[in-house]
């Protein structure tokens, strides 16, 4: 066994644990070749793994996405290996979206309900074989807890400790990585894999698009993620990205993040994501009247489009009675209130972290002085300038230039009411397709 695997398997075992005393601290297979840029000595948790929260400074990180380059490590997403003559079968079962046709090498969102037709996980299906899947995900767990539920001729595997995920983004990701892994990926189409070599470690390059721009992943052992890191690091332009700035992107994409943008349902089941431990719960203005208020229907994540696949699915009648009644809309905010917070410090308003809080939060969406929906992932994006997040709203108030009010501040808290513009998504063009074949 691996120190790596030694260290993750003794988290997710004293996850409740006094830190250091039962619970260990985990950092990064990388962290050494990351150590040298983390000037700041800062770390802070995704999922079990202390990452550097910031290398150069979030201002420059959150926008090298656009900008040029970045290098980012997601090696904190379950990594879950699923392999067997019903491998497929299971996955078919236990996902919304349609694998009747599905490549080796292809990538394709995985999304799972439970049987309420809520999104329990959600994450990236690769196939890496005939009977060979990987699926990364903020978690794991509730596909672990399903299958082993049924009878599948298949076997499940956590790999998580045993492999690296970096991420790769921005209009110059192409040139960077052909230069490291010295082969041609212009052929390598979006949404596709394939593997590759890295200063001599073999890995697998995926065509991805977190960011909304051109971009990839690259997944390895976690025994070389040293090597792989410094290689790419050293190949160029290419801006270090921490944690602090990771999920501006997502919003400036419009993309919906696991336990940041909504809750899964899984949280109420034997299937709940065991790297997320037990906290305060979301911030924000909003209120629940039950947990299933931070629940979310696909269609309100915007991953519903066109009719529902026919094929037998966990939730497919829940999901058939109720897609959802509301809509995932961009919201930007008035720039002159949102700096009047700051100005509110000594009045007890609450402060806005920058460039975006690295936890949920929901706020509350009025109109007219009713609720109408709920504001998630309130970001300081410098790509659009301004501070932007994603809205769950009810559908008859989604067209674009709606004027709506954002509730800020916890109940208890001198709260402020911040006007915002409806926008559609994702906030800036979707880059991601980039033909890079000539």
């Amino acid at each position: 066994m691996t120190l790596q695997r030694e260290t993750y398997e003794a988290v997710v075992r004293h996850r409740e644990g006094a830190f250091v005393s039962e619970r260990p601290a985990l950092f990064s297979p990388a962290a050494a070749a990351q150590d040298p840029a983390n000037a700041k000595g800062a770390y802070a948790p995704f999922a079990q793994i202390l990452l550097p929260q910031e290398y150069t400074g979030w201002a420059e990180e959150s926008t090298a996405h656009v900008r040029g380059c970045y290098l980012g490590d997601w090696t904190s997403l379950n990594k879950i290996e699923v392999s067997g003559p019903q491998a497929l079968d299971f996955l078919s079962w236990l996902g919304m979206n349609d694998l009747s046709v599905f490549h080796d090498g292809q990538i394709k969102h995985h999304v799972q309900l439970d049987e309420h037709g809520w999104v329990a996980s959600e994450g990236v299906l690769c196939r890496l074989g005939e009977e060979k899947f990987l699926y990364t995900a903020g978690s794991g767990d509730w596909l672990r807890w399903q299958f082993s539920m049924g009878n599948w001729d298949a076997s499940v595997t956590d790999v998580s400790p045993d492999l690296f995920i970096f991420g790769v983004q921005g209009p110059e990701s192409f040139a960077i990585l052909q230069s490291v892994l010295g082969g041609n990926l212009r052929d390598l189409g979006f949404n596709r894999s394939r593997p590759a070599f890295a200063n001599g470690v073999g890995v697998r390059v995926l065509r991805t698009g977190i960011s909304g721009e051109l971009g990839y992943e690259v997944h390895g052992p976690a025994a070389y993620a040293n090597e792989v890191w410094k290689a790419i690091a050293g190949a160029g332009n290419v801006t270090l990205l921490g944690l602090r700035s990771q999920s501006v992107q997502h919003i400036e994409a419009g993309i919906a993040t696991n336990g940041l943008d909504y809750l899964p349902a899984a949280i109420l089941t034997p299937g709940a994501p065991t790297q997320f431990r037990r906290g305060k719960g979301p911030g924000g203005s909003f209120v629940p009247g039950n947990v299933t208020d931070y629940f979310r229907k696909p269609g309100e994540l915007g991953w519903l489009r066109g009719r529902i696949s026919s094929h037998d699915f966990l939730g497919r009648d829940a999901l058939v009675a109720d897609a959802g009644e509301r809509k995932l809309v961009g919201l930007r905010w008035d720039n002159e209130s949102v700096a009047a917070i700051a100005a509110g410090l000594f009045d007890g308003v609450e402060q806005m972290e920058l460039p975006r809080l690295n936890g949920p939060s929901f706020d509350q969406i009025l109109i007219d002085g009713v609720l109408r929906g709920v504001s998630t992932g309130r970001a300081l994006s410098l790509t659009v300038g301004a501070t932007i997040s994603l809205g769950v709203l009810e559908t008859a108030h989604t067209t674009p230039g709606t004027e709506v009010t954002v509730l800020w501040g916890r109940p208890g808290t001198t709260q402020r009411e911040i006007p915002a513009v409806v926008t559609e998504l994702p906030f800036k063009p979707d880059r991601r397709r980039t033909d890079v074949s000539r």
